[in-house]
């Protein structure tokens, strides 16, 4: 199969879609806006052919119309699969692209239609335009749904992970006397790693000091918030516990993740839409404690693969953590839990046998 797909290279999640389509054997060419370069941290395969658009910002997404226009007449794409509603979304309309499959990432439906009223025509256009929606889950798709104007269906694509590759390391042995909390995710203000330093300072405080000695937060990624983290960690005196480790690739997660005991999320917005970070600390065995937001809500099961709790509510986080703390049992139980829960539902070859038969649906209308 031909398959043309237009989104931003230098994302992770646009790199692992390609990547897998194209070992599938399948002919890929990835399409990108020329300042959504494939970023050094991650590998587009060699299999998969890149075009990057002349003209950057904003009106490329405009602008690029015609380029992109010749460039599907010539590449001849049987599927074109478009990611992102909003920007992606109104260039493949305005190139007239024929019968795109249309992925929503999740801010394109839950901010930018809300921003003002022009943004949200926009979006309800580009969604009609589309021959079929895509969506990561089953709450985003409901989201997707208040701005279609006709009944329209859309196909779940989960975004799973490599089992093989996260998955509980047989025969590691943890630290019977130290327990390890931690969290990879970028240091932005709309993932709440400031409310999980308050947390866990809640918890360290009711320890004993002998139990303080065993206890660290682990915090791997990089942002824009990361100056003010810092600085809030040394206001709680959290220096000595609280480490920030820094922006590490994705073929170490499954590392870094069986290095912990208990995975912490804080995600303050609903349009955490697919929460692939629990996912992958759930398919290593790793109990979750994460605040309720939509994505959360649907991949984790609260009290069977870990713990959901109010966005914002510090105390209540707190005390899951704490809980899961103390009971070495309940967290092995968690965490096995978790593991079949993702073996069942996210497991990544199956993900990409569901977006081949979007494809596939893609093609039945087009026919």
């Amino acid at each position: 199969m031909k398959i043309l797909f237009l989104s931003a290279a230098n994302s992770i999640h646009t790199v692992r879609w390609v990547n897998a389509l194209a070992e599938r054997g399948n002919e890929v060419t990835l399409v990108s806006k020329a300042d959504h370069q494939e970023d050094h941290k991650n590998s587009i395969s060699g299999k998969v052919k890149v075009i990057y658009l002349p003209v950057k910002g904003m009106k490329g997404y405009y602008l690029n119309a015609l380029t992109l226009k010749k460039i599907c007449t010539k590449v001849g794409a049987d599927v074109i699969n478009v990611h992102y509603a909003s920007g992606y979304g109104t260039l493949a309309r305005i190139a007239r692209l024929p019968h795109i499959v249309l992925s929503v990432w999740g801010s394109d439906v839950y901010d930018f239609p809300y921003e003002n009223r022009m943004k949200r025509y926009i979006l309800e256009k580009n969604l009609k335009y589309a021959a079929v929606i895509a969506s990561t889950s089953q709450v985003m798709a409901g989201q997707t749904r208040k701005f279609l104007k006709e009944n329209k269906d859309i196909y779940i694509t989960p975004f799973g992970v490599d089992i093989k590759q996260f998955a509980p390391e047989a025969g590691i042995k943890k630290d019977a006397e130290e327990t390890v909390f931690g969290i990879v995710k970028s240091l932005s203000p709309k993932y709440g790693i400031g409310m999980i330093i308050w947390a866990f300072t809640v918890l360290v405080n009711r320890l004993t000091d002998e139990e303080k000695k065993r206890v660290r937060l682990e915090i791997y990624g990089k942002g824009e918030q990361e100056a003010e983290l810092k600085a809030l960690t040394e206001k709680l005196h959290m220096e000595e516990k609280v480490f920030f480790r820094g922006w590490v690739p994705n073929n170490q997660v499954p590392d870094i993740l069986r290095g912990l005991d208990i995975f912490v999320l804080g995600s303050e917005r609903e349009s955490e839409s697919f929460g692939v970070a629990a996912v992958e600390a759930m398919a290593c065995g790793i109990p979750v404690v994460a605040t309720s937001v939509s994505g959360f809500r649907e991949v984790i099961e609260n009290g069977v693969t870990g713990f959901l709790v109010p966005v914002r509510d510090t105390d209540a986080m707190a005390r899951r953590m704490m809980e899961l703390y103390r009971d070495r049992g309940l967290r092995k139980r968690l965490g096995d839990q978790g593991r079949r829960r993702v073996e069942r539902l996210y497991d990544w070859d199956s993900c990409v046998d569901r977006m081949l038969e979007c494809y596939k649906k893609g093609l039945r209308k087009r026919n």
